[in-house]
Formats: C-alpha cells, sequence, structure tokens
C-alpha cells in the first residue's frame, strides 16, 4: 500500500542515501562519545560539555533517519559491521590531543552535510518533501556546530572575511 502517494522508484535512492547518512551518524556518534571519554587536558571542560551535546543530538538524528526510511516503507540498516562498510565517516582512534578531535569533527562534518546534500537533491527529484524537511534542518543544525567548532579553533587575534564590510 502506497500511503505516502510518492513514486516508490524514485524513492529508492532517497532510502539507499539514508542509510548511508545512518552508518555516518552511527561512526560519528561513536567517535564522539570517545572523545568524550578520552579528553585530557586545560580544555577538558568544555569539549567535554560540548562531546556530550554532539553525541547526544547525533542520537537524536540516527533514530530519526531510521525512522525516515521506515516512513519510506524499507528496513534501516541497523548493523554495525554494514555501517562500517557503508559510511563515509571513519572509525579512529580517540587518543589524540583536543585541537585533533575538534579537526576530525570538522572533517566528519563535511562528510555528513555532503551525504545530506545528496540526499536532497534525490530527495527533491521524489519531491519527497518530508525528507528534504528533515534534511534541511539538520544541515542548518551542522552548520551552526560546524561554526561553533571551528571558532572554538581558532586564536583570538584571527578574524573571519571583512571583505563584505564596508569602511565608515
Amino acid at each position: 500500500m502506497n500511503y505516502l502517494n510518492m513514486n516508490e522508484k524514485k524513492l529508492l535512492p532517497v532510502v539507499l542515501e539514508l542509510n548511508i547518512l545512518l552508518a555516518d551518524y552511527n561512526l560519528y556518534y561513536q567517535k564522539l562519545r570517545g572523545f568524550h571519554w578520552n579528553i585530557l587536558g586545560k580544555n577538558f571542560f568544555d569539549l567535554h560539555v560540548k562531546f556530550e551535546e554532539l553525541y547526544n543530538d547525533a542520537k537524536v538524528k540516527i533514530d530519526e533517519i531510521a525512522e525516515r526510511v521506515l516512513t519510506l516503507q524499507h528496513h534501516p540498516v541497523s548493523q554495525f559491521k554494514e555501517y562500517i562498510k557503508m559510511a563515509t565517516v571513519e572509525e579512529i582512534t580517540p587518543l589524540m590531543e583536543d585541537t585533533e578531535m575538534v579537526e576530525e569533527l570538522l572533517g566528519d562534518h563535511k562528510k555528513l552535510l555532503t551525504q545530506m546534500r545528496l540526499i536532497l537533491k534525490h530527495a527533491d527529484e521524489a519531491e519527497d518533501e518530508g525528507t528534504i524537511d528533515l534534511i534541511g534542518a539538520y544541515i542548518r543544525e551542522l552548520e551552526k556546530s560546524s561554526w561553533m567548532l571551528n571558532a572554538w579553533s581558532k586564536n583570538t587575534s584571527d578574524h573571519l572575511d571583512t571583505s563584505m564590510i564596508k569602511e565608515a
């Protein structure tokens, strides 16, 4: 029964890419847990809390992505061996310096954003407004988290692009 009133063939690429995003988010989530548990140094308090905030957000997104796949009448991938095969986010050791952790997460954000934009492309072709709405919100949230992590990694003397600011 097609209760969604959408073209099932056009939805297949959406489902396939959502499952890749699900795999990516599972590996990203576990990476954040590892960073949360293993952070050391002067930035411990800031990053310990930030990593927990990020993994709690990732946990919610994992469930929402899986439920979107189910809504589209498919089973989500749910085995870690499959996640590792499918994911663009890579499993790594959490035993690294705080700045390396942040750099790694920013690299993962690029991968997640690339995957999300691919999903949007397929969802647009399938006229799948539900997925477009879900992923559009994820993009906005992840871009903001990326901005914050990037700002954390800067020196206080650094500046952003000022070319658009007119001198008075």
